[in-house]
């Protein structure tokens, strides 16, 4: 029997055969030819995404298809997963070959989830006794895809990355199908009338946005005065600034009244410091950092620059993108350096190697985990081919490029100089930097605001002339986030760190979501309609607001809590971690919410006192009649028939929506439970394809005809 490869999408299935001789394309699969590293030939097919989910509520238990506060929590005794609607050709095509096949290689993406759509699909089929091995590479290459497979992995690690990722899959199941019940009734009674949709991610994020408009929103902007001065000295002019604030300009006054300070006071210079200062080229990207790089430098929405980085990652010419890793191992630089003339030619930035040795700033294989940092890989387009990228592609190909020859690049090498002007006693500070040697910053086009003002020669105790201003400001707000700060934020669990290619950011492991799913979070919320982005400015909508104000003190609000599920779910993938155990914190979680949630928002007040209508309504059950048969529950409407409520109890009372082809109304399942028979229905479809006239009778607990009888 043929191996049969399954890889996560059809892009990815075509890149791994193009690695290998073709035998025949199919439109659900491609066979490769007899070769050495297939002797019998081997098969590649392809989910689309996920194939598999899991299955809706009413599944399991048909009270759970109401949106009742009643019928919660919604906590299957075990989950049961189905075919994605839309995709059940392609599953068919994949089954049949996995149970023909003897050996299963997964080729899915090497993370969580491509763990998760492998085995979700394989278990799906209901397969046994085969043999399982892992692709596991980071490039698209030819020669990484066949060295990839010629030493493929035991799945050992990859059924724990399948745990990890099926917890994480039913821990949001859970709380969004409980949680945004629980909070869309809840707040329809107090008069919003839309859905609000929970997530154990989504919830926490729209909190920080909430939280930065708090402060935006109580921020009280005082007046303050300082006292500024313009130096002029031998070789130039330079500026500088009286170490005092004050909140009224009488103060100002009074202090340069007691120094004898007028407006063309003469000064000196008392001390001149200068201290060499250095900085090392930037760590090599992961996609957070990427990401927000990107968006600070053309205001590139997270969501873009994965699409993107995908773009460029199928098309050979960079590392996979979502990772969290920013260091290489030997192997990866080992092949950098051979090329890095190339690189440089590429983007006609040729400068001499500083080092050809890796430094443990950027290479380190202890460092590296499943993924190393994004790099551009072996494969260098031409001029030609570099031109004709789309202008995105091309931008973030080249951040990746520059940032990887940095590297090998000198250090940014700068001197600060602190200058001390003496008038009458009162000090006044200036700080500059002259820059010695630009270094690795050559290969990064420099911003207007990144550009300082340098300082003339000045020297101790040289005179200088001088033009004093009392300055008014007013202390400003907090700005709101960026698109790109969001993903900072997410990344660093709520601490807020200033992007700047002098800062190192983004450390911590801990925080919202992962790299691969932190851009499609910010996407969700805002087609929940909870946050806006204009010009790359995050705000809060009316109904962000209402769900924030609604989830305030609870754990949906706590950053730092769901990254403690995140980094439990990690100890999962490591084998450090139960699933049980963490779904049964989640399902006491839910508990908590179920018991406390309705006091608070019966309690809590909502700035916004209505939103429209637009979003979609859960569907409600119609009650239509008391049950014939209980006597206790209700015939309600359903998806497609109608059924008692008391169908938890035994009542196995159910009316079909059509019957022989002919729509059952309301009013006819009515009269058959009040009556035990309907009117005469008209255009009953027999297995002939006549028509024919007749009315419904209510049996037992089945329908039966009842024709007119004809009069002779």
């Amino acid at each position: 029997m043929k191996t049969v490869i399954l890889a996560e999408k059809p892009s990815q299935a075509k890149a791994y055969a193009e690695a290998f001789t073709i035998k025949s394309r199919h439109k659900t699969h491609i066979e490769l030819a007899q070769s050495q590293l297939f002797p019998q030939g081997a098969f590649i097919t392809w989910g689309i995404g996920h194939l598999v989910e899991l299955k809706e509520p009413k599944a399991y238990d048909a009270r759970w298809n109401r949106w009742t506060l009643g019928s919660l929590p919604i906590l299957p005794e075990r989950y049961e997963f189905q075919v994605a609607k839309g995709k059940y050709a392609q599953f068919q095509a994949v089954k049949k070959l996995i149970l023909s096949a003897s050996t299963i290689i997964n080729a899915c993406d090497v993370d969580r989830e491509g763990s998760n759509i492998f085995y979700s699909i394989f278990n799906q089929t209901g397969a046994r006794n085969k043999t399982i091995k892992r692709l596991w590479i980071n490039s698209l290459e030819i020669d990484e895809i066949r060295k990839g497979f010629m030493n493929l992995r035991d799945n050992e690690k990859d059924l724990l990355l399948y745990e990890e990722a099926k917890a994480r899959q039913i821990s949001d199941w859970l709380v969004g199908m409980n949680g945004s019940r629980l909070y869309t009734l809840l707040l329809k009674a107090k008069g919003y009338e839309q859905v609000f949709p929970i997530g154990r991610v989504q919830s926490p994020t729209v909190y920080l946005i909430y939280e930065r408009l708090k402060e935006i929103e109580n921020f009280v902007s005082e007046p303050f005065f300082e006292v500024d001065a313009l130096f002029t000295a031998e070789k130039g002019s330079y500026k500088g600034k009286a170490k005092v604030k004050t909140k009224t300009r009488e103060e100002i006054v009074e202090l340069l009244k007691k120094h004898n300070i007028q407006p063309n006071s003469p000064g000196v210079i008392t001390s001149v410091q200068q201290k060499d200062k250095r900085i090392p080229p930037p760590q090599l990207h992961s996609l957070s950092t990427l990401q927000a790089a990107a968006n600070r430098r053309w205001k590139m929405s997270p969501a873009n620059v994965l699409k993107t980085m995908q773009n460029l990652y199928e098309k050979k010419l960079v590392t996979y993108p979502r990772t969290d890793s920013r260091h290489i191992t030997t192997s990866e630089f080992a092949y950098l350096v051979d090329q890095v003339e190339d690189y440089q030619s590429l983007i006609k930035q040729p400068f001499p190697i500083h080092s050809r040795q890796p430094k443990k700033r950027y290479v380190d294989n202890a460092k590296v985990k499943e993924h190393y940092a994004i790099i551009p890989t072996k494969k260098v387009p031409t001029e030609a081919a570099l031109a004709k990228l789309p202008p995105n592609e091309r931008k973030l190909y080249e951040e990746i490029v520059r940032t990887t020859l940095g590297i090998f690049h000198t250090d940014y090498l700068y001197t600060e100089t602190k200058i001390t002007t003496d008038i009458n006693k009162l000090p006044f500070f200036t700080t500059g930097k002259t820059e010695r040697d630009l270094g690795w910053k050559a290969l990064f086009p420099s911003s207007k605001k990144e550009k300082e003002e340098t300082l003339p020669p000045l020297r101790q105790n040289e005179p200088v002339n001088s033009k004093i201003a009392i300055h008014e400001g007013k202390t400003t707000p907090p700005k709101p986030y960026t698109e790109g700060q969001l993903i900072t934020l997410m990344k660093t669990c709520g601490k807020f760190v200033e992007d700047n290619e002098e800062t190192e950011i983004l450390k911590e492991i801990e925080g919202l979501g992962t790299e691969a799913t932190r851009s499609g979070i910010i996407e969700t919320i805002k087609k929940h309609g909870y946050i806006q982005v204009t010009k790359n400015i995050v705000s809060l909508t009316d109904k962000g607001r209402i769900l924030c104000e609604a989830i305030e003190g609870s754990l949906l609000a706590s950053p730092s809590m769901t990254a403690k599920w995140e980094t439990y779910l990690r100890k999962i993938g490591n084998g450090d971690g139960a699933a049980d155990h963490f779904l049964s914190n989640i399902e006491k979680f839910l508990d908590s919410l179920i018991q406390n949630v309705p006091g608070q928002i019966e309690s809590a007040t909502f700035q916004v006192k209505s939103i429209p209508s637009t979003a979609k309504s859960p569907r409600r059950n119609v009650e239509v009649a008391p049950c014939p048969t209980c006597k206790k529950g209700m015939i309600v409407t359903r998806k497609g028939f109608y059924g008692c409520t008391a169908y938890k109890d035994g009542c196995k009372q159910t009316f079909p929506g059509f019957f022989l082809k002919k729509k059952i109304t309301p009013t006819q399942v009515k009269h058959l439970c009040t009556k035990g028979q309907t009117n005469v229905i008209s255009g009953f479809v027999a297995k002939n394809g006549n028509k024919f006239n007749a009315s419904l009778k209510l049996e037992g607990q089945k329908l039966n005809l009842e024709f007119e009888r004809s009069s002779s």
